[in-house]
């Protein structure tokens, strides 16, 4: 349910009411009563996503050549029987 934003023109409150989509708006101003209430036109509010997935990064499957990120085992060098420095396949 969405919320909507009123305010009165006779007094000047501004409120906000948790409406079904289908109930009638608000009339009746709960401050001073007077039946002078408008609905006003708002932004609303932001998106907000819990839990794994909603990242950019969370489906992105590796890049060829791309390098680990912090804390990842995969990627470490090891040394080679010459003494270079291989990485991992």
């Amino acid at each position: 349910m969405p919320t909507y934003e009123y305010r009165c023109t006779a007094c000047g409150h501004a409120f906000e009411r948790f409406q079904k989509i289908n109930d009638p708006p608000v009339r009746v101003c709960p401050e001073c009563g007077e039946k002078a209430v408008e609905k006003q036109i708002s932004s609303g509010a932001g998106l907000l996503f819990k839990g794994p997935g909603f990242y950019a990064t969370d489906y992105r499957s590796p890049r060829p050549g791309a390098r680990p990120g912090k804390g990842d085992s995969e990627g470490k060098s090891k040394t080679s029987e010459s003494g270079g420095v291989t990485p991992d396949e």
